[in-house]
């Protein structure tokens, strides 16, 4: 039988590379996303295997999107919840800020709970989520960014830590991408930018293995482990 997914935020970027790495590995997959015809077009390369729904995450209805996804595909194994917003904001305009925690923390929190209380029901399953390398330190250029990653983060240690107290066979995988060549990859001085098809191989191989937290490309465990170990006199000159 195959495996069932649904992947949030999939019309662009590390989401459509997702469904499509997916699909060419036997999944059935369900995606969703606010443009309707960027998801039918990955719907045309596999209209057997791909199932597209309309649906903004942050609209009240998006729990109801995902039933009626899990309803069309058959059932679940995989949720995977890559719809998320940056910004430059040097100004701090709040309405960027607030545009951010929307969809990156209200958002993303319902999206989660929505995917824990589901395989809670079903007793097994797999989470995860795209978050950043910024996850590990503030920026001063996208504050709201640097705080809802770091949100997304530690929002799935605590799954992680009630699967495990549950007994229940739940994997969750934090996905920690450096810089990937898609619309959020923002900014001068880029560096170790991989390919959307690179990182989607890598999460995708990393969700099989079913990795707690992992840096997409490899090599972005090492700035993070120098943001993570920065002492604060000097992380704030940067």
């Amino acid at each position: 039988m195959d495996k069932k997914a649904i992947i949030v935020g999939a019309s662009s970027g590390i989401g459509k590379a997702l469904a499509i790495v997916l699909a060419n590995n036997g999944y059935k997959v369900g995606i969703t996303g606010r443009r309707g015809e960027m998801l039918n077009e990955i719907k045309n390369l596999y209209p057997d295997q791909i199932i597209p729904v309309v649906a903004d995450a942050t609209h009240p209805k998006a729990e109801e999107d995902l039933d009626t996804l899990v309803d069309l595909l058959g059932g679940l194994d995989l949720l995977i919840i890559s719809a998320g917003v940056a910004f430059i904001n040097k100004t701090l305009d709040y309405s960027l800020e607030d545009n951010t925690n929307q969809l990156n923390v209200v958002a993303f929190t319902k999206l989660a709970n929505w995917g824990m209380h589901f395989f809670e029901r079903q007793g097994h399953g797999h989470i995860a989520n795209i978050s950043s390398v910024a996850s590990r330190r503030g920026g001063r250029h996208a504050p709201a960014y640097h705080a809802s990653k770091a949100y997304q983060s530690n929002y799935f240690e605590g799954l992680r830590q009630r699967f495990y107290k549950l007994k229940l066979p739940i994997s969750t995988t934090d996905i920690r991408p450096g810089f990937v060549d898609t619309a959020m990859a923002k900014g001068n001085g880029l560096f170790w930018v991989a390919t959307k098809e690179k990182a989607a191989k890598q999460i995708f191989n990393a969700i099989l293995h079913k990795k707690t937290v992992v840096y997409i490309t490899k090599r972005w465990r090492l700035i993070a482990f120098i943001f993570s170990n920065m002492p604060k006199w000097m992380h704030k000159r940067l």
